[in-house]
């Protein structure tokens, strides 16, 4: 059974809202949100971060067809390199419950900082994915849109391993950085490669 808690406050109309890949080194961040009804119950569902992909690519469908309403926003990296990846994280939210075909009456945001969306009050829950199963469909959703769409840049350039490591900083990642170069897709704020690895670049 799962010990996930179908809703914070019963009666309201809650969207659970998460992002997935604010710590990677490319592509965009991508956020969900989901409104799930009150009496949803999924044995599978959890923070997509306890979950194999497999799982996950399983959960996908269920939640798109039995959620209420749910949306899922990209933010690139260029506009991460402008506005900073934390008002990436927060724009991404805001875009998703932008695009709920239902109007939230309130707002459960995985994580403890949000910058409020208008007129719709939220709560910040720290490690929500993991307590509340709104949260942790927005967290499914968003980590497969994303890894689906990465999987495709890695098609255009595969010397990053961007189909294994879906632009986190992995050894194999910054290693292809090292020897090929950063690309269009990668985040330039971003330190790419320790100084010790950038002093091997002629």
């Amino acid at each position: 059974m799962s010990s996930l808690l179908p809703y914070k406050i019963k009666d309201d109309i809650e969207a659970g809202c998460d992002e997935a890949g604010r710590g990677c080194l490319a592509g965009p961040v991508v956020a969900a949100a989901v409104i799930l009804p009150p009496d949803f119950k999924n044995e599978l569902l959890d923070d997509s971060k306890k979950l194999t992909e497999a799982k996950r690519k399983k959960l996908r469908p269920i939640i798109e067809k039995e959620a209420l309403a749910y949306a899922v926003s990209f933010v690139d990296e260029k506009e991460i390199d402008e506005i900073n990846i934390l008002n990436a994280s927060f724009i991404a939210m805001h875009r998703a419950v932008d695009q709920l075909k239902l109007r939230p009456t309130s707002l459960l945001i995985d994580g403890n900082r949000f910058n409020p969306y208008p007129d719709i009050p939220h709560d910040c829950i720290i490690k929500g994915d993991g307590k509340y199963l709104s949260i942790a469909a927005a967290s499914i959703l968003a980590k497969t849109y994303r890894d689906e769409y990465m999987e495709k840049l890695h098609e255009e350039f595969p010397n990053y391993d961007w189909k294994n490591n879906k632009g986190y900083p992995t050894v194999k990642h910054r290693a292809g950085i090292l020897e090929h170069g950063d690309c269009k897709y990668h985040r330039k704020s971003f330190t790419l490669l320790s100084p010790e690895q950038l002093s091997l670049f002629p």
